[in-house]
């Protein structure tokens, strides 16, 4: 069964967006993503983004929205251009910030190496069952390779929230192995 997505001003602050987490203030514009409700046939499951959120994690979807949508929509050459990206480079959504490692047990996605304790990881989630799974980290060194492109500090940005301009600029300085 196929199901309508939808762009809509949020009549209340209630809803958090399912890609940062964080609130969708009152009136602004949010993206709908509508899915089949596992506890209901007759009425979709329906996950609330950020329309930035959304271009970066459900590129897909944000342009298939964007493309049906009658609304107008602020800053959409930006952010198609964001999920455009994200839908080129499949992995590329899967990113969910950086920050050091508190231990040295995880393993990189790519190389499989160990991650050291306080080095630099990239966090990466899965999109499944409606919901975003934490699925591991890659060094920032593998990530050329993993993501299959080097653009990838806007959304690290993004998602890495409690990264200073020296946190990134030392990101991407790793970036190039």
């Amino acid at each position: 069964m196929e199901f309508e997505h939808t762009i809509e001003e949020a009549p209340s602050g209630r809803a958090k967006c399912r890609g940062c987490g964080l609130a969708i203030p009152k009136g602004s514009l949010r993206l709908g993503e509508r899915l089949p409700n596992p506890f209901s046939d007759a009425t979709p499951l329906t996950l609330w983004f950020h329309l930035e959120c959304a271009a970066f994690k459900r590129p897909e979807t944000f342009l298939q929205t964007v493309a049906e949508s009658g609304e107008q929509i602020e800053d959409v050459n930006r952010l198609t251009q964001i999920a455009t990206f994200g839908a080129d480079h499949k992995r590329v959504p899967r990113i969910n910030g950086a920050q050091r490692a508190p231990s040295g047990r995880a393993k990189c996605r790519q190389c499989k190496e160990t991650i050291g304790k306080d080095e630099w990881r990239i966090s990466l989630v899965y999109f499944e069952d409606g919901r975003f799974n934490p699925s591991g980290y890659v060094h920032p060194a593998c990530s050329t390779e993993y993501f299959g492109t080097r653009d990838i500090l806007t959304s690290i940005r993004k998602f890495g929230v409690d990264l200073s301009e020296n946190d990134v600029t030392e990101i991407d300085s790793l970036l190039d192995g």
